[in-house]
């Protein structure tokens, strides 16, 4: 009898082997996923910084300005409006703070450019100067004022915006 049980369990410890593998393999598999999908995030966040730095020190380079230094070069300016990332952008206006800048022109002049970011990936730097004048107040007109507005998108896909920041200058910057 005792016999006859044993022979009908052969083979049940090749199944639970093989169901204890099974059960392992989805375990380990979901562990790989958590790891690839942590590298993504990490990966993510550390672009989203960069762009957040760039744009940083986009904007110091015209807090470093005068007042009447502030404005893009018009042929930089001309250029940037044939991209319809550029002029489809809430910042953009038609009628841009523009001068002549001098050959080869700064970095603040320009509308438009790319760089490589220290980590050594592509970013887009579009840069918009306008014209602000605020409400004015029954004690008399306020000064007409110049807004900056840096936006930093992914170099390599122009869609994803990763960076913005906008601040405004009046007569007595610089000054």
């Amino acid at each position: 009898m005792l016999t006859r049980a044993r022979k009908q369990e052969d083979g049940f410890g090749l199944i639970e082997l093989l169901m204890a593998m099974t059960m392992l393999n989805i375990g380990i598999l979901a562990l790989v996923a958590a790891f690839q999908s942590g590298a993504v995030a990490l990966q993510r966040a550390g672009k989203l910084s960069t762009g957040a730095a760039v744009a940083d020190i986009q904007m110091e380079r015209y807090r470093a300005l005068t007042y009447g230094a502030i404005a893009l070069d018009a042929t930089s300016a001309a250029s940037a409006q044939e991209d319809s990332r550029y002029t489809g952008d809430s910042a953009y206006s038609s009628t841009q703070v523009t001068t002549t800048c001098t050959t080869p022109l700064a970095i603040e002049c320009r509308a438009l450019r790319t760089l490589t970011g220290p980590d050594g990936k592509r970013y887009r730097i579009d840069t918009f100067v306008t014209l602000d004048t605020p409400v004015t107040s029954a004690a008399g007109s306020a000064r007409q004022l110049k807004r900056v507005t840096i936006v930093v998108r992914d170099g390599l896909n122009t869609t994803r915006t990763l960076a913005r920041i906008a601040s405004t200058f009046d007569q007595a910057t610089g000054s």
